[in-house]
């Protein structure tokens, strides 16, 4: 059958059309667009479902604060012009003291002129008393003099008064009223001599409370 140019052409546009290999080619990409306005807040969701407790925590230490007042300084002295003491054995010379507290400790010191002299060898101590005991906190607070035999001519005539002190610390004395005193003695396995405590000047007794 004849057909006409234009019918021809028809027919053909109308079969590509209608095949799937007849679609137009796809043409580059275009130009990304921009961001766009920030949304407005959503609606605040409802609470969420309350945790459960957690497991129960160890026991703390108690701690006790302990306020203690500032130390004040406890002192005492006591002192004699020219005591001119010749005894050999027994008291010196005293004071009384008011011990604050119970765990302090004492400084003692005593300052005076000693002498001792004798023919032949010999050794006086002198040291101090606590309420009528010596120290054992540690130890007893004292001090000596010997005397060598030498020459018995000469030691008769030795008379050398020389300022000396007898100094320590005691611990282990209770708080209160605390007789405090200087002796004079003998040494250990040594006679006595003549012993003279104070000669014309100035002694001294200083007691001290000091913490420790």
């Amino acid at each position: 059958t004849y057909l006409e140019p234009h019918c021809v052409y028809l027919c053909m546009w109308l079969v590509l059309a209608s095949s799937p290999f007849g679609s137009c080619m796809q043409g580059p990409a275009g130009t990304p667009g921009r961001d766009g306005n920030p949304g407005a807040n959503g609606i605040p969701g409802t609470p969420g479902i309350p945790g459960r407790d957690g497991l129960k925590g160890e026991k703390g230490e108690c701690i006790s604060e302990i306020f203690e007042e500032p130390w004040k300084p406890n002192y005492k002295q006591c002192a004699w012009n020219s005591l001119n003491y010749g005894i050999d054995l027994g008291k010196v010379a005293d004071c009384t003291f008011t011990k604050l507290r119970s765990d302090s400790a004492l400084r003692v010191l005593f300052s005076g002129s000693l002498r001792l002299k004798c023919k032949n060898a010999c050794c006086q101590r002198w040291y101090f008393t606590f309420n009528g005991a010596e120290c054992t906190g540690p130890l007893p607070i004292e001090s000596i003099i010997y005397l060598d035999q030498g020459s018995p001519e000469l030691n008769s005539t030795i008379n050398i008064h020389r300022t000396s002190s007898v100094e320590g610390l005691c611990e282990g004395v209770k708080a209160g009223l605390v007789d405090v005193a200087v002796w004079v003695g003998t040494c250990a396995d040594y006679p006595r001599g003549d012993a003279s405590t104070g000669w014309n000047s100035v002694s001294r007794i200083i007691i001290e409370e000091l913490p420790k």
